[in-house]
């Protein structure tokens, strides 16, 4: 070891280069004491994890020192009624936010008791969005004309570079000389942001070889990727999910310790009302908790919570009681690829019946989809019912907070 750890002293050998030299284990270890040395801080805890990390080195982490451990609990079972998410599942919810797995629980049972979630998929494709530099407005205009006029041609090149993505739309949107072409994709059970980026790219050489048009950069923020955007919650990206529920009001009653009328207007005047004067993009009480939750636990990018968090939560009357929905138009789930593969997270992805690749294609990424749809519902459920009760605060301070 001291030879390395000399090595890196001298700046001879690189923190990055240690993997070229090293099995997986042995380059953290001793990265990891390097660091130990120069910062004179313990990174025991850190470097004892479980997880083989051979493929993690080489496809999730660079400069990779160890792992951190987040606490995951279960909630459920509840019972769901999907296309595909059918049965009874236990959701695994990575989090050290106390209260939130008990909260989850007491929304799966209400749904469950209810007799099930209902949950559909209505919209399923990633995006990428490419930006082009036009020379006028007339530049402008023939760009889009090119792109519309050529649909095919534009899916062939991009499809070329996957064998399992397909083209399935694209929109075009125009700000002076800048021209946004808007790459719709089936991803089948991945998550697809790899893939379609990199059919993206052969899309938008074409467009560009074609037209004129100078490629000012692959993505153009009309995507929109990891950060908060109307045309994600209007159009959806990824899996377009909504999940629903028929409470009668002696179950509210009895679970939730409420009546109807309160939980509608306690969602009505904070997830809308307020969310609206706040000039919030989600409408929703907390969705980003229990997606930030299963996203981790399951091998998901947490960056992509920010879109998760564009969910609608609404509570309509019903004959004796109410039926309450959640919608989620922008889901970016997949079931391989990225951390779907380290193995705490392999383990987690095989409770719920969705790890790997799904028969047929993408249905296994749907079914993900439609659980964590089902999983917010239980969370939207409980927490409305707390405050509708009055019960919030009680419930931090008894559940660590």
């Amino acid at each position: 070891m001291e030879d390395y750890l000399e090595r890196l002293k001298r700046g001879s050998l690189k923190l990055y280069a240690l993997e070229e030299e090293l099995p997986a284990d042995e380059a953290a270890r001793i990265r990891r004491a390097y660091i130990e040395r120069e910062t004179g801080i313990g990174l025991s805890t850190v470097g004892a994890y479980t997880i083989p990390v051979d493929r993690v080195a080489k496809k999730n982490c660079e400069n990779l020192i160890g792992a951190i451990q987040i606490p995951v609990g279960i909630a459920g079972p509840i019972a769901i009624h999907g296309e595909y998410a059918k049965g009874s599942f236990f959701l695994p919810l990575a989090t050290t936010e106390g209260a939130l797995v008990a909260s989850v629980n007491r929304g799966c049972s209400a749904i469950t008791r209810a007799g099930g979630a209902e949950v559909r998929i209505f919209r399923d494709g990633m995006t990428r969005a490419p930006l082009f530099a036009a020379t006028g407005v007339v530049h402008a205009r023939a760009i889009v004309d090119y792109v519309h006029s050529h649909q095919d041609e534009i899916a062939a090149a991009a499809e070329s570079t996957t064998s399992h993505g397909k083209l399935t739309g694209i929109t075009c949107s125009v700000a002076g000389t800048s021209v946004f072409v808007r790459l719709e994709f089936d991803t089948k059970d991945a998550m697809g942001m790899n893939m379609v980026t990199i059919a993206s790219e052969k899309a938008a050489k074409l467009i560009a070889s074609e037209t004129g048009a100078h490629l000012i950069a692959l993505s153009g923020n009309v995507c929109t990727d990891k950060k908060p955007a109307a045309i994600n919650m209007v159009m959806g990206r990824g899996r377009t999910a909504a999940a629903g529920v028929l409470l009668t009001d002696e179950l509210i009653r009895h679970v939730l310790k409420t009546d109807a009328a309160t939980l509608a207007e306690v969602n009505l005047r904070k997830n809308l009302v307020g969310s609206a004067r706040a000039g919030s993009l989600g409408y929703n009480a907390h969705a980003a908790n229990i997606i930030a939750a299963l996203f981790i636990a399951c091998g998901q990018d947490p960056a992509h919570v920010v879109e998760g968090s564009l969910a609608v939560t609404t509570v309509d009357p019903a004959p004796g009681g109410v039926y309450v929905s959640v919608t989620l138009p922008s889901l970016p789930v997949g079931t391989v690829g990225g951390g779907t593969g380290i193995a705490t997270q392999q383990e987690c992805l095989r409770l719920l019946g969705v790890a790997g690749g799904g028969d047929p294609p993408g249905s296994h990424a749907r079914k993900l989809a439609e659980i964590i749809a089902s999983a917010v519902l239980a969370g939207e459920l409980s927490l409305l019912g707390a405050l509708s009760a009055q019960h919030l605060a009680r419930a931090h301070k008894a559940l660590g907070r």
